[in-house]
C-alpha cells in the first residue's frame, strides 16, 4: 500500500511541474485564415509579444479554408500539452459548430477557452461601382434585380455569411453568395469589381476606405464605429433591430493544465493593456476585451445560441 501512496504522490507532483516547465519549445499559433484577415492580424499582433514573454518562438500556421473549419479540426487532433493555440472567432466557435452538417469538434468540449480579444463592427462595403450611397438604395437595388447582385464572405458558415443572411432576412432581399478561403482575398476582390459587396471587418475594411477603392454604407453594431463616426449604423439607415459584431479569442485544447491556461490567459489580458496594442486596435476599429477563461466561455454559448436561431430561421446550410 505504501508503494502505492509513493506513485500516487509522484504522479501529483508531476503534473504541476510539467506546467512550471512550460514552454520548454516553440508553441504553434494556428490561424484559421489566409494571411492577412482580421484573425491573422490578431494572431500576429498578440503573438510576437507573447512569444517574448514565454521565451519561446511562436510558429504561425495558417490553414485557411471552410470558414476556419479546417484550422479548428486541426486544433482539436493536437495534445492537451499547451503548444498549439488558435485564433477562435464569431465563424469557428460559434457559427460553423451551429450549422446542419457539424464539424469534426465541439468548441465547449474540444477547446479550452484563454481570453475573448477583440470584439468590431462588421462595415456593409460596395465596390465604387455600385449605385448606391445609402443602405436603403442597395436594398432598393438588390429588389429590382432579384440575386443579381453578389456578395462575398470569407467563407460559407461564416460570421460575415450569418450577418449577411440576417440582414438578407430583415431587409427582404435575396443576393448571390461568393465564398472565399478567407477575408483578405474576399477584399481584394470586392475591390477589383468582382463582387458587389460585402459586410467586411473594420482591419480590412477602414485602410481602403480613405484611399476611395471601397464604400461604406453602414456599420453593423448597435453604435457607431469611432473608426468612421460619420456611418450610420444599419439600425439608423433603416433597419431597426439589426445588431451584429465580430470578435476574435484564443483558444488552446481542451485538458490542457489549469497552470498553462492561466499562464496564457494573464500574458494574453496584459498584453491587450499594452498602449501600442490599444492603439493599433482602435485605429483599426476594434474593442479591446481581455477577460477570463470562465467569461470567454459564456460569451462563446451565449453566441452559439444566437447564431443557431438565425441560421434556423433563414434556413442555412453548408452542404
Amino acid at each position: 500500500m505504501s508503494r502505492f501512496l509513493l506513485c500516487a504522490a509522484a504522479l501529483l507532483l508531476a503534473a504541476p511541474a510539467g506546467a512550471q516547465s512550460w514552454p520548454a519549445k516553440p508553441v504553434r499559433f494556428i490561424i484559421a485564415q489566409a494571411p492577412g484577415g482580421q484573425n491573422d492580424v490578431q494572431a500576429r499582433l498578440i503573438g510576437q509579444k507573447l512569444a517574448d514573454a514565454l521565451g519561446q518562438p511562436m510558429v504561425y500556421d495558417n490553414r485557411p479554408g471552410a470558414g476556419g473549419q479546417i484550422g479548428f479540426e486541426l486544433l482539436a487532433q493536437t495534445p492537451p500539452d499547451g503548444y498549439t493555440i488558435a485564433m477562435g472567432s464569431i465563424s469557428t466557435l460559434a457559427v460553423i459548430p451551429m450549422m446542419p452538417r457539424k464539424p469534426r469538434y465541439d468548441p465547449l468540449k474540444d477547446f479550452a477557452p484563454v481570453t475573448l480579444v477583440t470584439t468590431s463592427p462588421y462595415f456593409v462595403t460596395v465596390h465604387p461601382s455600385v449605385p448606391a450611397r445609402s443602405l436603403k438604395q442597395l436594398v432598393g437595388l438588390a429588389k429590382s434585380r432579384p440575386a443579381a447582385l453578389t456578395y462575398a464572405t470569407p467563407g460559407a458558415a461564416t460570421g460575415i455569411h450569418l450577418t449577411t443572411e440576417l440582414f438578407m432576412m430583415i431587409a427582404g432581399i435575396k443576393m448571390t453568395h461568393v465564398p472565399y478561403k478567407g477575408g483578405a482575398p474576399a477584399t481584394m476582390d470586392l475591390i477589383a469589381g468582382h463582387v458587389a459587396m460585402m459586410f467586411n471587418n473594420a482591419t480590412t475594411t477602414v485602410p481602403h476606405v480613405a484611399t476611395g477603392k471601397l464604400r461604406v454604407l453602414a456599420v453593423s453594431t448597435a453604435k457607431r464605429s469611432p473608426a468612421l463616426p460619420d456611418v450610420p449604423t444599419v439600425a439608423e439607415a433603416g433597419f431597426p433591430g439589426f445588431e451584429s459584431n465580430s470578435w476574435q479569442g484564443i483558444v488552446t485544447r481542451a485538458g490542457t493544465p489549469g497552470a498553462i491556461v492561466a499562464r496564457l490567459n494573464s500574458e494574453a489580458v496584459r498584453i491587450l493593456s499594452l498602449p501600442d496594442v490599444k492603439n493599433i486596435n482602435q485605429n483599426l476599429g476594434n474593442d479591446i476585451a481581455g477577460g477570463s477563461p470562465e467569461e470567454f466561455l459564456a460569451y462563446i454559448s451565449t453566441e452559439m445560441k444566437k447564431w443557431g436561431k438565425v441560421i434556423q430561421t433563414a434556413g442555412v446550410k453548408n452542404d
